[in-house]
């Protein structure tokens, strides 16, 4: 397992590269450079600039997140080839420095999805990112938009890029007439042309789970599921089309047994890499994120990481969206102290878990 930390650079991140290279057995990165849209190609001088910045602290940057599909390409328009051919230029330009894995979605418009973003939790104070479905009520995808743009502290927010969104009326228009099944014909066109390429270069496509794991809006959403996963593994046959396996976009649905498909996938060699964190269960359709520690939510994070070790026991992963405790100021879900207690808490569990399978735990 190599631990790393999601860090959106210096420009735009309230967490230092130092303070991340002071957390125990952390190895680096899962960068970002937030300020690319979706389309435009990644240049060698961005990229160079961003790593060896990371590679200064002593850190590694392994794992670029977020090099976001273009709608056109998720819609099937005419334009997607164009920007298809972009997206091949950033994934050769990512392959010279280093990078072995890539993490996108396929979620039509809207990305990740809370009705809150700063919910204070009674037992303690500290505040993490909620969601409740009644509270969409008559809310329509402009609204929570705005109301997102509206909670976020002036932050930029992954998936939420006011130039993904600019034309938003127009793109949910367009997708009225686009089924799960013809949404999935799209999106075995962008692995058809992106996968030859990443096996050119050595980088692995992994697929973020719909978040959360079920429709909204009307909108298909294909990948929130073992039985979706499994269809996405099959619209392209490589080991290049793999999955970047969230436990809590996944976990957010009780009825997926998160185990079990780390094994599912791990087995078939398709996990990319691995966002962990914890959810409790408020209700239905009702969530909020908790600290990663087990008896704090209701996913099993020690059989979660048995799966990892059994299953895919080289991957990266790291500790996602953090509760904003000790008075923090930073991006809602992604402040320094509270990953940092879960990069402990999970490399805990890790050393317990390889000391039992070597037999040498203490009596």
């Amino acid at each position: 397992m190599k631990m790393t930390f999601r860090w959106f650079g210096s420009k735009s991140d309230t967490v230092k590269l130092s303070q991340i290279k002071q957390i125990p057995a952390m190895t680096g990165v899962m960068g970002f450079l937030d300020y690319k849209a979706a389309g435009e190609v990644w240049t060698l001088d961005e990229i160079r600039n961003y790593v060896d910045e990371i590679h200064a602290a002593g850190l590694l940057c392994e794992v670029i997140e977020s090099v976001n599909v273009h709608e056109d390409i998720k819609m099937g328009l005419s334009s997607r080839d164009a920007h298809i051919e972009n997206y091949a230029t950033t994934v050769r330009n990512l392959a010279k420095f280093g990078v072995k894995v890539i993490v996108y979605n396929f979620m039509p418009v809207l990305d990740w999805l809370r009705t809150d973003l700063a919910r204070a939790i009674p037992e303690d104070g500290s505040k993490s990112l909620y969601y409740n479905e009644s509270d969409l009520g008559g809310m329509s995808p402009l609204d929570i938009v705005r109301k997102t743009a509206g909670d976020s502290k002036g932050f930029s927010l992954p998936g939420w890029e006011p130039e993904r969104l600019a034309e938003l009326e127009t793109t949910l228009k367009r997708y009225e007439s686009i089924t799960p099944d013809i949404l999935r014909e799209n999106y075995k066109y962008f692995l058809d042309a992106i996968i030859p390429v990443c096996e050119e270069c050595g980088v692995v496509m992994a697929c973020h789970p719909d978040d959360p794991a079920w429709p909204i809006f009307g909108l298909p959403r294909i990948a929130h599921s073992r039985e979706d996963f499994d269809k996405i593994v099959e619209l392209h046959d490589s080991p290049f089309n793999a999955i970047c396996l969230c436990t809590g976009s996944l976990g957010s649905n009780p009825d997926n047994d998160i185990p079990a498909i780390i094994r599912h996938f791990g087995g078939l060699g398709r996990i990319g890499c691995m966002h962990i964190r914890n959810i409790k269960y408020l209700g239905n359709r009702v969530f909020r994120e908790s600290s990663h520690l087990s008896a704090d939510g209701d996913l099993d994070m020690y059989a979660i990481m048995k799966a990892v070790y059994d299953a895919c026991p080289h991957v990266h992963v790291r500790p996602d969206h953090g509760r904003i405790i000790w008075d923090e100021e930073a991006r809602p879900g992604y402040g320094l102290y509270d990953r940092a207690l879960g990069a402990a808490y999970l490399n805990g569990l890790w050393e317990a878990i390889d000391k039992a399978a070597k037999g040498r735990a203490s009596p």
